[in-house]
């Protein structure tokens, strides 16, 4: 056990040593900085910019940014459509598979698009070689797009910016080239050396052990992998996801792996400090959103590691691997917890485990992770969560204090507050609502919707309560136990990823677009310091006020219930 504690702590303790040298370089990439891959990629984006006639140099609004933003996200999702109901017939499908449905495909273009990349098909058997290459297409865009997006926000907070944020067009570009793709391709070539398949070739045909003639799938999986984790995207090549051998065939992938989940969002804070040249800032935002990473991991590790209640008090007290339910040998249960709590807490979504198999109040700490929203969160959207929770702390903070609230040399009036507790209180809505209308469905008619869940009462409601969950914080994994691929599920969970996308990024971008109008203020002696322990623990008051809380009565049926029952 002390050896797979030691491997949670190595990624880690790894992932942060990397992710503070790419923040700095992530931070002048948003500057237009000098770095030593400008010889490389210059032409590139000069190529890209020239062909799509472009003009980079121009600075943009917050209303043209998000303009640009909603414009070219509807293109790819039209895109998108065609390619998925057309399938069978479109080229690089050597297995055959079929078209999918309009409502499936309604659901998987959004999914894609969106960032979140919930899967209501299994990989491998739904979807051709153009398809798959067509949603790797969107993990690499719709991960630039929130970076960028979160880099025009950052421009636009430095001080006396005067509306400043930079072009949305040129950040997009520069972060597909400069950050996502090369990082990509790497970690692409340590996967297909490690076994991950790289191929356009059909199913293969092997014989097992015990002389069962198998016909496996394959494909470019390697490069799908490669941006699923480090544009916290989740989607799988195939059905089991990262529990699938060829997407993540042993520990070292595993570790890898792991570690590229959260590397971008944890890298997103330090480009923060290095835009802002304010370290103390980051740091405080990092602390922050670690205390709260690891409030969820450590619990989860310890009861994981514990093995299950249920087994014990039925007389099966020997479980010296821990909970091993839904978990692979290869991985144990301490690196699955890792994972399943670094994969919730960043929108990521991918698994190394089945997320239905875990005992109740882990389970709890994985729905926790998305509901908070914050925890590092997806590249890019994820500080675009937390920065709603910092101006709810500074407004609070300030009335506390009899001082008008100021952040970065900015007042905080009354217009950002009501935008600011609109976007708080959307995240809970949406999964609250949704989970609502699906349990009142369930329960007054089960025999029309008995195919939703293997397991009714309080871990099915669990089960609703996560996929809306997911759907809401655009992650994308899910309680497998529910039968999600029904008409009601794709359109339902795609309307609410829709709205939890791009609200909140609309909210927050207006914000700092209104703030750096705004005429600048020097600091004095009473400003209220943002780089402190005390706001810190404000900020952490805040998440659990406005949003950890809103989801207590909801928890309270689910997974505590289930504990307890247990």
């Amino acid at each position: 056990m002390n050896i797979e504690i030691n491997g949670v702590i190595l990624i880690i303790v790894a992932t942060i040593v990397l992710a503070i040298p790419l923040g700095k370089y992530i931070g002048k990439v948003f500057l237009h900085e000098h770095t030593i891959w400008d010889k490389i990629f210059n032409p590139i984006d000069a190529f890209i910019f020239k062909f799509s006639g472009i003009n980079p140099e121009i600075e943009m609004n917050w209303k043209q940014q998000l303009k640009a933003l909603l414009t070219i996200n509807l293109i790819w999702f039209l895109i998108c459509m065609f390619v998925l109901t057309n399938m069978a017939w479109l080229p690089l499908n050597p297995d055959h598979n079929p078209s999918m449905s309009g409502d499936l495909a309604f659901n998987t273009a959004i999914s894609f698009i969106t960032n979140t990349n919930l899967q209501h098909y299994s990989g491998e058997s739904a979807l051709s070689y153009l398809g798959q290459l067509t949603l790797m297409l969107w993990m690499f865009v719709s991960a630039a797009t929130g970076m960028a997006i979160c880099g025009a926000v950052f421009l636009s907070m430095r001080n006396k910016s005067l509306g400043k944020m930079g072009n949305f067009w040129n950040l997009l570009v520069k972060t597909s080239t400069r950050i996502l793709l090369p990082l990509s391709i790497v970690l692409a070539i340590v996967l297909v050396f490690q076994g991950t398949p790289m191929t356009f070739e059909g199913k293969d045909t092997m014989i097992s052990m015990q002389g069962d003639t198998v016909q496996v799938s394959r494909g470019p999986a390697a490069a799908m992998v490669a941006i699923k984790q480090l544009g916290t995207n989740g989607g799988g090549f195939f059905g089991a996801n990262s529990a699938h051998p060829l997407e993540n065939p042993n520990y070292f992938s595993n570790i890898l792996e792991c570690m590229s989940i959260f590397l971008i969002p944890i890298a997103m804070i330090f480009a923060l400090g290095r835009v802002l040249n304010k370290k103390r800032l980051a740091w405080m935002i990092f602390s922050v959103m670690t205390i709260g990473f690891l409030c969820l991991l450590i619990p989860t590790i310890k009861m994981e590691m514990a093995g299950n209640p249920a087994l014990s008090q039925a007389g099966i007290t020997a479980q010296p691997l821990g909970s091993m339910e839904g978990k692979e040998v290869r991985f144990g249960a301490a690196a699955s917890s890792l994972w399943a709590i670094v994969t919730t807490c960043t929108s990521n979504g991918s698994v190394n485990a089945m997320h239905d198999s875990l005992t109740p109040l882990s389970g709890m700490n994985a729905m926790l992770g998305m509901m908070v929203n914050c925890f590092y969160g997806g590249v890019g959207v994820g500080f675009l969560n937390f920065y709603i929770f910092i101006i709810l702390a500074v407004f609070i903070s300030g009335l506390m204090v009899g001082r008008t609230p100021e952040f970065l040399g900015k007042k905080i009036e009354a217009k950002e507050m009501k935008i600011a507790m609109i976007i708080a209180l959307l995240h809970p809505l949406l999964i609250l609502t949704g989970t609502a209308i699906s349990s009142y469905l369930y329960a007054h008619n089960p025999n029309a919707y008995n195919s939703w869940l293997n397991n009714p009462g309080y871990h099915g409601f669990s089960e609703m309560l996560y996929e809306f969950t997911s759907s809401s914080a655009n992650n994308g994994s899910g309680f497998e136990g529910l039968g999600d691929n029904t008409p009601f599920w794709n359109i339902a969970c795609g309307i609410v990823m829709i709205l939890a996308r791009y609200l909140p990024i609309i909210g927050p971008v207006a914000i700092a677009g209104i703030l750096s109008q705004k005429k600048y203020i020097p600091e004095s002696a009473g400003t209220l310091k943002t780089d402190t322990a005390t706001f810190a623990i404000m900020v952490i008051a805040v998440i659990l006020i406005v949003a950890a809380l809103a989801f207590f009565p909801a928890l309270t049926l689910g997974p505590i219930s289930e504990h307890l029952k247990m």
